[in-house]
């Protein structure tokens, strides 16, 4: 089986995740690093995809300011969406041309990790025809409980999935969440009725993630991955 690297950032700014995930990416692609998936946190940030539209950001510039959110335009698949403390964020950067050519596959993936872990707290999670993501339902409608935005370059994918822990959902009251007004978020804290950790999460979303890629997960610290990650690097400029 090939190996991929868990590693759990803790809480981090986008736009660090997102150079990490550059370089990372940029390793990947010349085979100079293995599989890599990264889960951490977010500080208050609202981030639109390559489809979004930006009057689907609801509030002005000044607004964000005031509440301490920060906006970025990304290369991410989707519409526009909020990450916040309390949700759990997925960075799988996996060689997907070694698994499986097919980026929709990829994404019912992403979707059935995140049902089998809600599966496991004893919450029904499902698919939506024609909306990504996964969903609870809530009376005659659906809650979105996961988020899924990718980006894929020469078969090696980045960015992923987002899944609400305990978020503070009166967030996503600021846009229009993946452009769907009509449906609202959930999170996994207010489906139990109870406080939930991320540690409780990301470990059943990890595993599940590891048996529908045929991958062997590896646990590594932060501070494990820079250091291999400067070894490819430092690898690939020598090759050069």
């Amino acid at each position: 089986m090939k190996i991929c690297q868990i590693v759990d950032l803790g809480r981090i700014g986008y736009a660090d995740a997102y150079a990490l995930q550059k370089r990372i990416v940029a390793a990947r692609k010349v085979d100079a690093i293995e599989d890599v998936a990264l889960f951490c946190e977010h500080p208050h940030v609202i981030t639109q995809g390559r489809n979004g539209k930006r009057e689907h950001l609801l509030v002005s510039e000044n607004v964000l300011r005031q509440k301490g959110v920060e906006f970025y335009e990304t290369s991410r698949g989707g519409d526009i969406t909020y990450h916040g403390p309390g949700q759990m964020v997925g960075y799988p950067i996996l060689n997907l041309g070694a698994i499986r050519r097919d980026v929709v596959w990829y994404v019912r993936m992403l979707e059935d990790a995140m049902i089998r872990a809600t599966a496991e707290f004893g919450i029904t999670a499902k698919r939506v025809a024609g909306k990504t993501g996964i969903w609870v339902q809530s009376g005659n409608t659906e809650e979105k409980l996961g988020a899924i935005g990718v980006h894929i370059s020469r078969w090696v994918t980045s960015h992923g999935f987002a899944y609400n822990v305990s978020t503070d959902l009166r967030f996503f009251d600021l846009i229009v969440p993946c452009g769907m007004a009509d449906r609202k978020a959930t999170s996994l804290e207010k489906l139990l009725g109870r406080s939930v950790q991320h540690s409780e999460v990301a470990p059943r979303i990890a595993k599940h993630l590891g048996e529908l890629f045929g991958l062997e997960l590896q646990n590594t610290s932060k501070e494990e991955l820079l250091v291999k990650l400067e070894q490819a690097e430092q690898s690939v400029a020598v090759s050069a």
